[in-house]
């Protein structure tokens, strides 16, 4: 007898069906993980051996003045050139109507020649109202921390280190209110980016100035300090300088990006899933179980520690803690098998709040770089919505009730369903929420609202059908045009199962900070801190690599990398948070 020899069969990764992983509360549920940019971008800049260093730093004492930071890449050479200026604290300003800010920054592809740097100087403080120069990749504004700056200062020049306890509730001495790249105000397109080897990967140019910048206000503390009391004066400590990261407020004008991207938000969350799936896949030994542990208890020190203004938020992530404590419990308990992961995702999904199943997920996806990273690489995509013009249009009817019956169980008639509109605003053409038949602007109105539109689409398809059963996409688009671009929308993305956000954007009870939340933590930022439903202060880098750290060319990436959810250094009250998650 011949005995048949087969080879095993391969396991296909299950992602989870896009009903429940598209729903808008969920999304808002996102923290940052291993496939955010931010930290792609610091593997990328320590897996390529990056060079970053200060050409100029010339501040008065004060520390007003003029800073460039050369970026030196195995594919080119770039510069952050940093603008500081005296500011009126009653001009600063986290809304985007600002006009002036403390700093002002840009990320210049190649040298910055004389000429150049005169023209920098003249444009870039003015942001939007400036001539931007076109070898500009990014373009940005920050704020000094008025509740941490002045303290470092003093604090510093003093000869003493600041209270690390201040950076519990603002982890950083600047933050950003807007970083504009993609050809905004004249700087270089997104296009001149799809081929270059150092920033291909979506909004990597913005995060490493944003990262440039957290380096600066480290030094210009110092300088300061040092100006201040020069006999006195000490630099930050190493352990402070990691734990800064960069602050971040940002408001409505970052929700459209959301519905404005479908193609691109289905690459974000469809390689995010696939590396959940993949990671509940991998048979797990008693090493995966003791880094889960630790990163749990990392997790939850981190959120013990974390201090927000919003009340909401604050009992999210008292429930977070909670329910942490079991999982680390269920953990150290339960017997290892070979489905261990998916038992502790469907255990979490019955007995989780949505912030702990999210959480749970990102650190899951922690323990398998080798699965996961390769699929950096597949966050990008070129966008574009097709129209099949000969598709049968009782097909289409099919289509948007197979992927949309969503949008379709709406009851637009009801005044809940349709409470807010949105449109742009006259100051900055900036988006805003009104309230339809109470406030203006409704004449404005921005066609963001999927759920609507597909109705309306579905309405008009379904009448036009019965007079004409054989009808062909085109046709009906001959008779009604104004149906073209939601058709082109719907016939593409039906092909993606993670483009379409689930929500009626329109409806009473909707959060637009889900939206904004959703963006930022495929972002890479942290510490979520709501102070409405419309805007949102967070962290960038706050934990990472400091520039000298990746001069020195690191040996283990696998260390270098592991910096999510930092924990506050010690101090003189003993034992840090980042020794006590480790026992």
């Amino acid at each position: 007898m011949i005995e048949l020899i087969t080879e095993p069969a391969q396991l296909t990764p299950v992602l989870r069906p896009p009903a429940l992983v598209m729903d808008l509360e969920r999304l808002g549920s996102l923290n940052a993980s291993r496939l955010s940019f931010a930290r792609s971008l610091i593997r990328q800049m320590g897996r390529q051996r990056w060079h970053i260093s200060c050409d100029r730093f010339e501040l008065d004492a004060l520390g007003h003045g003029q800073a460039i930071y050369r970026i030196q890449t195995p594919y080119g050479r770039y510069h952050a050139v940093i603008f500081s200026q005296r500011l009126d604290d009653s001009q600063r300003s986290d809304r985007v109507i600002a006009n002036a800010w403390d700093v002002t920054f840009g990320l210049v592809e190649g040298d910055v020649e004389d000429a150049l740097m005169t023209s920098l100087a003249e444009n870039i403080p003015l942001q939007e109202a400036g001539r931007q120069h076109p070898r500009l990749l990014v373009i940005s504004r920050a704020n000094k921390s008025v509740r941490n700056f002045d303290v470092f200062v003093d604090a510093l020049s003093k000869g003493s280190q600041p209270p690390v306890s201040l950076l519990k509730e603002a982890g950083y001495l600047y933050r950003t209110t807007a970083v504009y790249g993609n050809g905004k105000f004249g700087i270089a397109d997104f296009g001149r980016l799809k081929e270059n080897a150092d920033f291909r990967r979506p909004f990597s140019a913005q995060m490493t100035a944003v990262y440039v910048l957290r380096q600066f206000s480290i030094a210009q503390v110092e300088h300061i300090a040092r100006h201040r009391h020069a006999h006195s004066a000490v630099g930050l400590h190493i352990d402070l300088q990691r734990y800064l990261g960069i602050g971040n407020s940002t408001g409505l004008g970052m929700a459209p990006f959301l519905i404005n991207h479908p193609q691109l938000i289905n690459q974000w969350i469809h390689a995010r899933e696939q590396a959940l799936a993949l990671a509940k896949m991998q048979i797990p030994s008693e090493e995966d179980r003791s880094q889960l542990l630790l990163l749990c208890r990392r997790a939850y020190h981190y959120f013990v520690e974390t201090v927000v203004m919003d009340t909401h938020q604050t009992s999210r992530n008292a429930a977070v803690i909670e329910e942490l404590s079991g999982v680390i419990a269920w953990l150290e308990q339960i017997a290892i098998e070979p489905d261990l992961w998916q038992q502790l995702t469907d255990w979490g999904e019955a007995a989780l709040s949505l912030e702990s199943q999210e959480l749970l997920n990102a650190l899951l996806i922690e323990l398998y770089p080798a699965q996961v990273d390769v699929l950096e690489d597949a966050m990008g995509v070129d966008e574009k919505l097709d129209l099949t013009p000969d598709m049968p249009l009782v097909q289409l009817k099919q289509v948007i009730e197979t992927h949309l019956d969503w949008a379709l169980s709406e009851d637009f008639d009801d005044p809940v369903s349709c409470h807010w509109f949105w449109y742009r605003s006259v100051e900055k053409e900036e988006p805003r929420l009104g309230v339809r038949g109470a406030e203006d602007g409704v004449e404005k109105e921005l066609s963001l609202a999927i759920a609507p539109r597909a109705q309306r689409t579905y309405r008009a398809i379904s009448d036009y059908l019965e007079e004409h059963p054989r009808a062909l996409t085109i046709e009906f688009l001959m008779a009604q045009p104004k149906f073209m671009d939601i058709i082109r929308r719907i016939q593409t993305m039906a092909a993606t199962p993670y483009g379409e956000i689930r929500a009626n954007l329109w409806h009473r009870d909707m959060k637009p900070i889900h939206l904004l939340r959703t963006k930022l933590s495929f972002l890479g930022a942290n510490r979520f801190d709501p102070r409405s439903d419309r805007w949102v202060r967070v962290t960038f880098f706050q934990g990472a690599p400091l520039i000298d750290e990746l001069n020195e060319e690191p040996a283990d990436l696998s260390a270098f990398d592991d910096w999510s959810f930092p924990l506050m250094p010690s101090d003189s009250s003993g034992e840090s948070a980042a020794q006590l998650a480790t026992k």
